[in-house]
């Protein structure tokens, strides 16, 4: 009886392929506390493994209608699945062009995250409910108080953690909405909120092989 062949295994290497990640870019005008707490997020292991998320810092031309004219022309890129712009109302004087910076992404297809009056009320809601209406002085003051900060900047390994935690995270909050009518004030004062406009979903199919690698996903400032 001959001897049984041993089967041998295939010599050819099998390529393993990463999932493809969705490209996210964030147009902002604060140099501090908002890159800060998006550079948190990207850490978080939920977002880091399925979303290339983009910082842009526009502080010198950071108005709201030249951000979202920012990211509508970054939309003509095929490799970017969404633009966001994150800017702030401002009491008492606001930021020109609103009503004109929220059709614009509306037709454009650009999703907008509005502080009123300002970023720092997105970081008093990780901390505690809050509705009543302060200005951008007060709101700046009652954060650094909350979180003992001296600077603009923040850390944000201190509300990472605070993100979904009832009843004071902010995603428990009602000064949070999500909404496709506009908030913008008029000639009274709202009470305080963050006002998140949705896109319509963008639907691009990329050649084979030309998924985007994790080396390519961050771009500092």
């Amino acid at each position: 009886m001959s001897p049984r062949r041993r089967e041998t295994k295939p010599l050819k290497r099998t390529v393993a392929r990463r999932p493809e990640l969705r490209t996210v870019v964030v147009f902002c005008e604060g140099r501090n506390s908002e890159p800060d707490y998006i550079n948190g997020l990207k850490k978080l292991p939920e977002i880091a493994d399925n979303t290339a998320l983009n910082l842009e810092i526009h502080p010198d031309q950071g108005v709201p209608l030249t951000l979202v004219r920012m990211a509508a022309d970054r939309l003509a890129d095929p490799e970017v699945d969404e633009c966001w712009c994150i800017f702030d109302v401002e009491w008492p004087k606001n930021h020109p062009n609103l009503h004109r910076a929220k059709q614009l992404a509306q037709a454009k297809g650009v999703g907008l995250v509005i502080s009123n009056p300002c970023f720092e009320l997105w970081l008093i809601l990780h901390h505690s409910v809050h509705t009543k209406f302060v200005d951008t002085a007060e709101a700046e003051k009652m954060s650094r108080k909350l979180d003992g900060r001296t600077g603009k900047s923040i850390d944000s390994s201190i509300y990472m953690p605070l993100r979904k935690r009832p009843p004071a995270g902010p995603s428990n909050s009602k000064s949070v909405t999500t909404t496709t009518a506009p908030r913008f004030p008029t000639t009274t004062r709202p009470p305080a909120c963050i006002t998140c406009y949705g896109h319509s979903a963008r639907s691009r199919r990329r050649p084979a092989g030309r998924g985007r690698q994790r080396r390519c996903l961050s771009r500092r400032r």
